[in-house]
């Protein structure tokens, strides 16, 4: 798990007004709470922001938050985005104890190629791309690896085979799919369901045409 030094100002004034004048000035408006604290209202650089979670933690990285001397140990606990430009807004870091377990959201990432799920026009498909755990701050891996290079057309991975670093323990059940293999269509088998459709069509064409006629020739007879 990485650790990073974060510096935040305090004493920001709360209000709409006040968090776009930050926003302006390249800052975020945050708060920090957890462990009983008070929250604190605070601010940080947009750019030191971006610097700290840079490493291959990304949004689990331990953030040493440092705050008028103070230095307490957080994490992200959420992400507030503008919802058209989608750039941060506002965030919220929890204070956390370092020997106390919690629980994360871990990103998954596929490595290996399956040789025989794309010889037989299949593809590897990841159903979860995070992983809830449970575990201690330092002990947070930074991604969970899944090897797909044995898959076959017939493999699905679940969520209890997945090797996970010691003292890591997912949430979810054990027989979870996280990676199967979807079925590709080939080009045969459009060709001939584009065929079967305009044949399907045709056939429909045919019958109204024959219809038509039906009812012109009973009118006939009736004139």
């Amino acid at each position: 798990m990485s650790e990073t030094i974060l510096v935040a100002d305090s004493g920001r004034q709360t209000g709409s007004a006040h968090a776009r004048r930050l926003r302006t000035e390249d800052s975020i408006p945050a708060v920090v709470y957890g462990m009983g604290m008070e929250p604190l209202s605070i601010s940080v650089v947009r750019r030191d922001l971006r610097k700290a979670l840079s490493g291959t933690a990304g949004m689990n990285t331990i953030l040493d938050l440092s705050v008028d001397g103070t230095v307490y140990p957080t994490i992200i606990k959420e992400v507030q985005r503008h919802p058209v430009r989608r750039n941060v807004a506002h965030v919220d870091f929890i204070q956390i104890d370092l020997d106390a377990e919690l629980t994360v959201s871990v990103p998954v990432r596929l490595e290996g190629e399956a040789k025989d799920v794309i010889a037989n026009n299949g593809l590897v498909d990841l159903s979860m791309n995070e992983i809830e755990v449970v575990t201690t701050p330092r002990n947070i891996p930074d991604e969970i690896v899944i090897n797909v290079t044995d898959m076959t057309m017939d493999t699905t991975i679940t969520l209890g085979e997945i090797p996970l670093p010691a003292g890591v323990t997912a949430t979810a059940d054990d027989e979870l799919p996280v990676v199967t293999v979807l079925t590709m269509r080939t080009p045969l088998l459009d060709e001939e369901d584009a065929a079967a459709a305009e044949a399907a069509e045709g056939e429909e064409a045919l019958e109204g045409v024959e219809g038509e006629a039906g009812e012109s020739a009973g009118d006939d007879a009736g004139e």
